[in-house]
């Protein structure tokens, strides 16, 4: 390797070589690269677009961002479907090999308990939405005020129904993270998604979570997620996974 190194997640050694097919970022192939009994998945990428300037600069480029985080996840996948990784934040470059192991004996007694812990286990991600307006609603044309007066009633009616919305949604939420939380070995609450980033989906994000789950229980997980769905109308639950525990890897995530 010639280029630049990027890293997409540390785990023990592989059984088997990787997919022979499978390649990551800029379209490069993904390789082991050994030491001290733990393997870094990397792939060889350009200085031109990968070093600390155009890096930059490409970071701020949604669609350039949009690509590489597929392809990154793309190795991430096949890596979870044979081993326990470790994944590293999106573009986690480094020099060259030699850099590449002096991260890994920097870290190395935490790359390991961390890969303890984790053996075995996925990360579930679940979010809940409460819709804008329900979709019989939003069909509905809304009635013309006959006056000034009925027009402030209709917007009183129409604060109180949000505020009541909210407030179920805010309670249920905090319900159903209980109950997964209990069912989980672990749980993390993230900030929640801005609308932007749920592709335009309505509605406001409530509950932004994710679970790390044994991979032999991920069905009954599933299972107790998929009861709650219609439990309160207006509310929409978001389950997805499994990924590797990107929320439970610490200071390597």
């Amino acid at each position: 390797m010639t280029g630049l190194r990027y890293v997409y997640a540390v785990c023990r050694p592989l059984g088997a070589p990787l997919q022979a097919e499978l390649t990551g970022v800029a379209g490069a192939p993904a390789k082991q690269l050994n030491h001290h009994g733990l393997v870094a998945v990397v792939s060889e990428v350009p200085e031109r677009d990968f070093a600390e300037e155009p890096l930059r600069s490409h970071l701020e480029d949604l669609d350039w961002l949009a690509a590489t985080a597929r392809a990154h996840q793309g190795v991430i996948d096949a890596l979870t479907v044979v081993t326990t990784p470790l994944p590293l934040r999106l573009a986690t470059v480094f020099r060259d090999d030699s850099a590449v192991r002096t991260m890994i004996e920097a870290r190395e007694d935490h790359i390991r308990h961390t890969l303890d812990r984790l053996e075995g286990r996925v990360e579930w991600g679940v979010k809940i939405y409460a819709e804008t307006e329900q979709p019989q609603q939003a069909a509905q044309p809304v009635p013309k005020a006959a006056s000034g007066r009925d027009y402030l009633r209709q917007r009183r009616q129409q604060t109180r129904a949000g505020e009541d919305l909210w407030q179920k949604a805010e309670t249920f939420a905090t319900r159903l993270h209980e109950q997964l939380s209990a069912f989980a070995e672990e749980s993390r609450l993230h900030a929640p998604q801005h609308p932007a980033l749920a592709g335009g989906t309505a509605g406001r994000n409530v509950l932004n979570a994710a679970y790390l789950v044994p991979r032999g229980d991920s069905e009954e997980f599933v299972e107790l997620v998929d009861r709650t769905k219609d439990d309160v109308p207006g509310l929409r639950v978001e389950l997805t996974g499994p990924w590797a525990a990107y929320s439970f890897a610490g200071e390597e995530a």
